[in-house]
């Protein structure tokens, strides 16, 4: 039976990060410990391989708490205070890799390729003696009078420490196929009621069937999740991308998660968009009116990309060659709807299987988020994607799986040295 002073599960972002601060900070006081990573994917860092389209968007240049949505606020302002953004950069360039910033404010690598990412980390853990064993799955996790009893198929581990960093149900290829969420009942945790697929691609309905007719179309939007009563909830302005199924790009992904939880309490919820990014229906309507002799295709032209412009005009009935002063009121008045206020009648998402993380989990207010340790199971930690916490898209989720590890990493560090 072997022994580890700490089982870290699941060698993503945040159990990478988890090993190389428990090992730093172990080797800074003066204390030896075994510290074993274990993960039951056959490649590990898959989900840093794929993330930001093979680039890895390793943090952002501004991180606030408002842009992350499950947890309380002013709970992951502390995690954010902790270890920020600019700690981020620099502990990447200690390791060999410079970030750049690029105009969204996203941090990528100079290489553009996440594997620069992933290897670095993965000889920073090297150096330091970190034992990642894959694959590895575990199978049970034990409480015992002196700590815990991780299982596999075929070998145990005998620990004080267990760190939780298995990730949730997103990309389920990757390795996060939800186990943890059993591993983190059967050790007195709770799990959110709702665990949804956040940052996920939408599927329109036949409805709105006419949105897949312009596959490949782009467009700065702003798009809103509506209350059935018309109260807007959220709304985000990036850009948009019409897809053979529906919508993707920024812009969708970000208000997936909103939208898909607003519905559950709200049947009549509603996603509506703005294609021109800003601008009222008044103010829209006054100047199609004074447009006069230029064709309406044309105006929206120089907006909006051609094809949506048409498809826009077609909606309304309006031939897109007609002078504005030719253009009937009403259809005016519909068009200018479409354009600032259209509203896309939703079928469902494209699921965990293309979600790029995981809303819902364990509730902060079950760890010390100056710790991440549990405070419900002595020797627990539990980080990264498992927790009720999701941040939108542009590098926001790593930088919580950074500081989650950094934070775990120095306090399983202190546990050790306080036991020898």
């Amino acid at each position: 039976m072997e022994q580890a002073d700490v089982v870290i599960v699941g060698a993503g972002a945040a159990g990478l990060m988890t090993a190389i601060w428990t090992a730093r900070s172990c080797a800074q006081n003066g204390t030896s410990a075994r510290v074993v990573l274990v993960d039951g994917a056959k490649k590990i860092g898959a989900k840093i391989l794929v993330a930001g389209g093979g680039r890895c968007n390793v943090t952002h240049e501004k991180v606030l708490p408002k842009d992350y949505a499950g947890g309380s606020r002013n709970t992951i302002k502390k995690v954010l205070k902790a270890w920020s953004a600019r700690d981020t950069i620099e502990f990447f360039a200690e390791l060999g890799v410079e970030l750049k910033e690029e105009d969204t404010g996203k941090m990528f690598p100079v290489t553009d390729s996440s594997k620069t990412v992933l290897n670095a980390l993965l000889n920073e853990c090297n150096r330091l003696g970190v034992e990642i064993v894959y694959p590895w799955r575990v199978k049970s996790i034990e409480k015992t009078d002196d700590g815990f009893v991780v299982r596999s198929d075929e070998d145990e581990i005998v620990t004080a420490r267990v760190v939780m960093a298995t990730g949730g149900l997103a990309l389920p290829k990757s390795g996060s196929d939800g186990l943890g969420y059993g591993f983190v009942k059967s050790l007195g945790h709770r799990v959110t009621e709702r665990v949804l697929p956040a940052l996920v691609p939408i599927i329109t309905s036949s409805e709105s069937g006419w949105i897949t007719e312009l596959s490949g179309i782009a467009a700065r939007v702003s798009i809103e999740v509506h209350s059935g009563s018309g109260k807007r909830l959220v709304s985000f302005t990036n850009d948009l991308l019409c897809t053979h199924f529906g919508l993707s790009g920024p812009a969708a992904l970000d208000v997936s998660r909103w939208y898909f939880d607003a519905k559950l309490d709200d049947p009549k919820a509603k996603l509506v968009i703005n294609w021109l990014g800003d601008g009222s229906f008044d103010d829209l309507d006054a100047k199609l009116l004074e447009i006069g002799k230029q064709s309406i295709g044309v105006y929206l032209r120089g907006m909006i990309p051609d094809r949506l412009g048409k498809m826009l005009c077609k909606r309304c009935g309006i031939d897109p060659a007609s002078p504005g002063h030719g253009i009937m009121r009403e259809q005016r008045r519909a068009l200018v709807h479409m354009l600032v206020a259209c509203e896309v009648v939703v079928a469902g998402n494209r699921g965990f299987t293309f979600a790029e993380v995981t809303a819902g989990g364990v509730p902060l207010d079950e760890i010390q988020v100056s710790t991440m340790q549990s405070r419900v199971c002595d020797g627990l930690w539990i980080l990264g994607e498992i927790l009720d916490v999701d941040g939108r898209i542009g590098g926001f989720n790593f930088q919580w799986a950074w500081a989650n590890g950094h934070i775990a990493g120095k306090s399983i560090a202190k546990s050790i040295a306080q036991s020898v």
